[in-house]
């Protein structure tokens, strides 16, 4: 574990970059960059597509650690160059920005309300690589739409159980098992969830270090005692398919939990914009995420 970049993640002032979209949500992400479907015929040129939009947005002079502690790649993006540097190498080294990798596979089919992560056949190897790459930390999602006890619990456990492989491999998990905003009973899984959530935290080892990436909660500071957790290095908080003013605007009222934005931080951001107009743009965003995660 690099004690800088844990340093810059437990007491820097910022937010974390979500640019990890993956095979399944790629399509879409590049939709709303104003590139359609039938502007590739193979992945490879759908991730040539992306990791372009992704290097726009990294090399941006708007995009510095003045306003952002960390960004999350996924694997193709890690293993690709940004200026001749690879990417974690670059974002580090360049940006001062902390480096993560999203490590799942999707989601599983729903079931008992709950959408749990794929099996990860090939994680060790993953992690030897992120290491290798100078990766700080992984993410792993899975989502919530009911609050249905036994399957939040499942959600959890599976969470955990990936996050001790993690902390093995010498890099920092986060944790994160999305409550899905439009749930009918957001606020009732919340309350599962943060019990299970202290119940695993507690089993962990003196020296272990976790992060958590959450919903933000329907009661505001909800997640407070999580923030101050020995084990927790930060809490962050996904827009969700919140619009960027409104994740904002709840975020802001959530003392110390700060953003990990993905759709919200581009969602202004067209292929077609001039440099001029793409970073003016994109320094908006970034300052309008930054001061709602500093309150």
């Amino acid at each position: 574990m690099n004690r800088e970049q844990l340093s810059r993640m437990v007491t820097g002032k910022g937010f974390i970059a979500a640019l990890d979209q993956s095979g399944g949500s790629t399509p879409k992400a590049l939709l709303h960059y104003g590139i359609p479907e039938d502007a590739y015929a193979t992945d490879k040129e759908m991730f040539d597509l992306v990791h372009a939009m992704r290097t726009r947005i990294i090399t941006s002079p708007a995009f510095t650690d003045a306003h952002i502690l960390g960004a999350i790649l996924f694997e193709d993006t890690m293993d690709r160059t940004i200026e001749g540097m690879p990417t974690a190498a670059y974002l580090w080294k360049t940006k001062r920005i902390v480096p993560f990798l999203k490590v799942d596979k999707g989601l599983a089919e729903l079931s008992e309300g709950v959408q749990l992560m794929k099996p990860m056949p090939d994680l060790e190897p993953l992690l030897e690589k992120a290491v290798e790459q100078g990766i700080f930390g992984t993410k792993m999602r899975s989502v919530i739409k009911e609050s249905n006890p036994k399957g939040i619990r499942k959600i959890v456990e599976q969470q955990f159980e990936n996050a001790k492989i993690i902390l093995k491999a010498g890099l920092v998990p986060i944790i994160e098992p999305e409550v899905d905003i439009h749930s009918m009973d957001k606020q009732a899984s919340e309350k599962i969830l943060k019990a299970e959530m202290t119940r695993q935290l507690e089993h962990l080892n003196e020296e272990d270090r976790v992060m958590l990436k959450l919903s933000i909660p329907t009661e505001p500071n909800f997640y407070a005692e999580l923030q101050k957790e020995k084990h927790m290095v930060r809490v962050v908080a996904l827009s969700g398919g919140y619009p960027r003013n409104k994740a904002n605007k709840l975020l802001a009222k959530n003392h110390g939990l700060i953003a990990s934005f993905s759709r919200a931080l581009a969602q202004d951001l067209h292929v077609e914009q001039s440099d001029e107009e793409f970073n003016k743009l994109l320094e908006t965003s970034i300052r309008e995420i930054y001061e709602a995660s500093i309150t």
